[in-house]
């Protein structure tokens, strides 16, 4: 998975996955999804798409977008939706690796500062803290 990442960020010459995402040809919506889902991705007809519900706030956006590129990424050919209450705590094999790959693709950049710890610097990443336990 850390190569993968890697070689995202090399090709693509940043880590913002809203950039990624349209060097990728995947098309970002926004829209309502309701109080349990944050975000989905899915094909159709050859096109891919990341949708965000369009109710969070700036940072949960950013990381359901590196989640949903994830799915992209790590396993292609299958639809997944990001299901906040019954599945987010309890989340299946293929949810646990999409967390992962967004917070290694989100922090890749960052450096730790001396004396910094693990918490400290997911919150300067702007990692929302639910998200802390999957680094």
């Amino acid at each position: 998975m850390d190569e993968i990442v890697q070689k995202l960020i090399r090709r693509c010459k940043t880590n913002n996955p809203f950039e990624i995402a349209e060097q990728l040809n995947i098309h970002i919506r926004y829209c309502n999804l309701g109080s349990n889902t944050r975000g989905l991705y899915y094909r159709k007809l050859r096109r891919r798409f990341i949708v965000i519900n369009e109710d969070l706030s700036e940072p949960w956006m950013r990381f359901v977008c590196a989640h949903e590129l994830a799915h992209d990424r790590l396993h292609p050919g299958i639809s997944r939706f990001f299901i906040d209450e019954q599945s987010f705590f309890n989340a299946g094999k293929y949810e646990r690796q999409a967390n992962q790959f967004a917070l290694k693709l989100l922090t890749s950049t960052a450096e730790p500062e001396l004396g910094e710890t693990k918490e400290q610097l997911l919150f300067r990443c702007s990692i929302p803290v639910e998200l802390h336990k999957y680094l």
